[in-house]
């Protein structure tokens, strides 16, 4: 359905879809660290992640990638590629103006993108945005009917089923007609941050495992008796114990990954002029240091 030809761009939550788009874990420990080796040479850091099978990376502005997803559509309707770009972005990017005046463009040309809304809504309180309650920063969260001159669906993003046949149809409809929204409605089930334990905003209740993906998966294998729950069982039960080996080689190889991240060399100070200004021109960066730095 979605092949590596196809375009992804994403917010700064990108680091799952760099590993699912063939990026590695030095590339990533690397990036984090700000080394040479990093997956954007350690100029990029967390919110900025690429890879060349056609991710397009995390971006940290919101909503700033939602416009970089079409113009990557466009460039793939000029070029008559016959692949789409799928742009991810949150409920706190749904309200960018510059999210409209994208999709207005998109449909006028009939640009082959996907625009992906991740809803993360607690649904009791529906926080999200970082904190802030949907109710109290769009007058209509139904996400996907924005677009009222595109088509628009909305998915059970807890369903990877559902899913699949969603951006099934996406693709064939965006290939076609040209832009479509897809509102995944799923669930975070952790804070936003480090510094946000997601417990003061949603009751306890909330946070069960009636939607997880994984659990639906086996009561729909149950019900369509592919499997017996004593089958199920035991090869849960072989899964653990196979686990419990493969569980310290995985963690070897995430250590082996951090130490030769480390051993990366950090950029140069001429790489602050790379990727940013045309060769050849020249240019002079004066820091808070009252340093000034030149670069031929």
């Amino acid at each position: 359905i979605i092949t590596k030809k196809d375009a992804v761009i994403t917010s700064y939550r990108d680091h799952c879809t760099f590993l699912a788009r063939g990026g590695s874990l030095v590339e990533s420990f690397a990036e984090l660290m700000g080394r040479r080796a990093g997956c954007s040479n350690g100029k990029g850091g967390s919110m900025h992640f690429y890879k060349d099978s056609r991710f397009f990376g995390g971006h940290g502005i919101v909503g700033a990638q939602v416009l970089l997803g079409c113009g990557l559509a466009f460039a793939q309707k000029y070029s008559k590629e016959g692949t789409v770009s799928f742009a991810l972005y949150g409920d706190g990017a749904a309200n960018q103006g510059q999210l409209f005046e994208a999709l207005n463009i998109s449909a006028i040309w009939d640009f082959p993108v996907i625009l992906v809304r991740e809803n993360w809504s607690a649904r009791t309180i529906t926080v999200n945005a970082m904190g802030t309650a949907e109710w109290r920063a769009a007058k209509s969260p139904a996400y996907f009917k924005r677009g009222d001159y595109v088509r628009g669906l909305k998915v059970d993003g807890m369903d990877v089923l559902a899913l699949k046949q969603a951006c099934k149809f996406a693709k064939e409809h965006a290939l076609q007609n040209g832009p479509i929204i897809l509102e995944m409605d799923t669930y975070m089930y952790h804070g936003h941050s480090m510094s946000d334990p997601g417990s003061t905003y949603r009751i306890r209740d909330e946070i069960t495992g009636e939607r997880d993906p994984i659990e639906r998966v086996r009561k729909l294998i149950l019900s369509n008796e592919l499997a017996t729950a004593s089958e199920l069982k035991a090869y849960i039960s072989l899964y653990y114990f196979e686990s419990a080996f493969s569980h310290f080689k995985i963690w070897k190889e995430v250590d082996e990954a951090i130490a030769l991240a480390k051993e990366s060399p950090m950029p140069d100070l001429s790489e602050l002029f790379t990727n940013v200004y045309v060769k050849g021109l020249g240019a002079e960066v004066f820091g808070a240091d009252g340093k000034e730095v030149k670069a031929v």
